[in-house]
């Protein structure tokens, strides 16, 4: 397998950790750059039908894009580590979190990122407007996580899931424009220290 992989963007991060945490080591590693436009040659979306990284190519020739895709075969096929889940009821759980993650914070805060650093103007027209109103949307998002992260050592329960990488993921990439968590959010900044102190973390910078 080939995994298409920039180390500029969340997305591909996710893919990275995630392997990292269950000690995925048989990929190979394809990088993009996407600054060059690598990812938006006609061969590149004739493969994967969208300019989108991560890509994933399998030894078939099937070719999956979509970071959370990506990470759902690669767990049905090294299934030791679960970060899915174990039970219907704890899978249940976890995809409630992860999309809660995406959708309430990591998805509006890289939203902010992107509209906002002047370096990713290249990518994209930048609008102040989406900048601000995706920050405030995240910043939002962040209490939500934060009183369930007051009760629980991780966002899904009791162990680190998939909810957790999406979510501190897209957080992290706030530190491209010095974003600040509010001191108060004590349940989010214990989680984030607990997600810089593991061993993925050194791998999928």
């Amino acid at each position: 397998m080939k995994l298409y992989d920039t180390p500029l963007a969340p997305n591909p991060r996710r893919v990275r950790w995630f392997m990292a945490e269950k000690g995925i080591e048989d990929v190979e590693i394809v990088r993009i750059n996407i600054m060059e436009g690598d990812h938006k040659t006609p061969d590149y979306i004739q493969r994967f039908g969208l300019a989108n990284i991560p890509a994933l190519e399998l030894d078939d020739g099937t070719c999956l894009t979509e970071s959370l895709a990506i990470c759902r075969y690669l767990e049905s096929r090294y299934p030791q580590g679960n970060l899915f889940g174990a039970t219907p009821e704890e899978a249940a759980v976890i995809e409630m979190w992860t999309r809660r993650g995406e959708l309430l914070v990591a998805w509006p805060l890289m939203l902010a990122v992107r509209h906002t650093h002047p370096a990713l103007a290249r990518l994209e027209t930048q609008v102040p407007a989406i900048a601000e109103a995706n920050r405030t949307a995240g910043l939002r998002g962040l209490k939500v996580l934060d009183r369930q992260l007051r009760d629980h050592e991780w966002l899904a329960g009791e162990r680190l899931t998939i909810a957790d990488i999406v979510a501190f993921i897209g957080i992290d990439f706030t530190r491209m424009i010095k974003l600040e968590i509010p001191a108060e959010l004590e349940g989010v900044h214990r989680w984030m220290a607990a997600m810089r102190a593991r061993p993925a973390a050194t791998v999928a910078v």
